[in-house]
């Protein structure tokens, strides 16, 4: 577990820095992609998961 929270920092790291630099080339990508994949399998995934659909039902609900 150690080890995962440890690359889900460096990757996330990585994936501002990359952001910052305001290019986002394919190696920048697979970096993110990498991000996504492993904070997929921390503690965290069910609270990401569950604020992301209540934002998606809120903006869904909005009329114009």
């Amino acid at each position: 577990m150690a080890i995962s929270i440890s690359v889900v920092l460096l990757l996330l790291i990585l994936a501002v820095v990359f952001m910052r630099n305001s290019g986002l080339k394919i190696s920048h990508a697979l970096t993110c992609l990498l991000l996504g994949f492993f904070l997929a399998g921390t503690s965290m995934a069910p609270t990401i998961h569950s604020g992301l659909t209540a934002t998606a039902d809120l903006v869904g609900s909005l009329r114009p």
